[in-house]
């Protein structure tokens, strides 16, 4: 029989398990969101792993090929896979894109597009990653996360804010985002208007007083 304090957690346990359980079928449903995962697997093997909802493929599939509708099962796979190929780039150490192996679908609620990753360096410095793979669904978001051997797990958010682009670099086994200098400049920028517009005060401060005197002279000698 049940003590009050063992039934305490059960419940507990249940609630979660159930709130675990809606958590994952609101993603399988949402098209909004999208998450995309590059693991390293042993002897430098990457591999890439796109998730999403099946109405969000089916969105962009419409939208991409709107001439050429699938008729099949299999024809709409090979859209997907086109599509994801075309409008994901990712970038290390500066070099040349990656390359995706054939790929492969699989369907359901939550649709996994997976790929085998060629080209990727050992020695991971930098990376630039471009995904617009659902940008053209209203208030698209995607997860990204990279997980590399002796590295930390972290995760990053594209999204129309930051152009679904993002600048990483590896330092001291991790990757951070690089951010853009802008607010630097901007406030350089406004320093030296500052100091432009003070430097006129100045200058036309000093011709109005040239100008007083002048005309004080030219009254009292009349």
């Amino acid at each position: 029989m049940l003590t009050p304090t063992k039934k305490r957690e059960m419940k507990k346990y249940i609630l979660v398990l159930v709130a675990g359980l809606f958590s994952m079928a609101s993603f399988a449903h949402n098209p909004e969101v999208s998450t995309t995962m590059l693991v390293e697997k042993e002897n430098n093997v990457w591999v890439l792993q796109l998730s999403a909802s099946l109405t969000a493929f089916q969105q962009e599939i419409k939208t991409h090929y709107a001439e050429t509708p699938y008729k099949t099962s299999k024809e709409f796979q090979q859209m997907v896979l086109d599509h994801v190929k075309k409008n994901l780039h990712i970038t290390f150490n500066n070099g040349d894109d990656v390359t995706f192996s054939m790929g492969i679908v699989k369907l359901g609620h939550e649709t996994k597009v997976v790929f085998e990753v060629f080209g990727t360096p050992s020695d991971i410095k930098s990376a630039l990653i471009t995904n617009t793979v659902f940008e053209d669904i209203h208030r698209s978001q995607g997860a990204l996360v990279l997980l590399k051997g002796g590295f930390q797990k972290k995760q990053f958010i594209l999204n129309k804010t930051n152009d679904y682009t993002i600048a990483l670099q590896a330092d001291n086994n991790q990757f951070t985002q690089v951010v853009e200098q802008k607010a630097s400049l901007m406030s350089s920028a406004v320093i030296f208007t500052l100091i432009a517009i003070i430097g006129l005060g100045f200058l036309i401060i000093n011709i109005l007083k040239r100008k007083k005197g002048v005309f004080w002279k030219f009254v009292n000698h009349h």
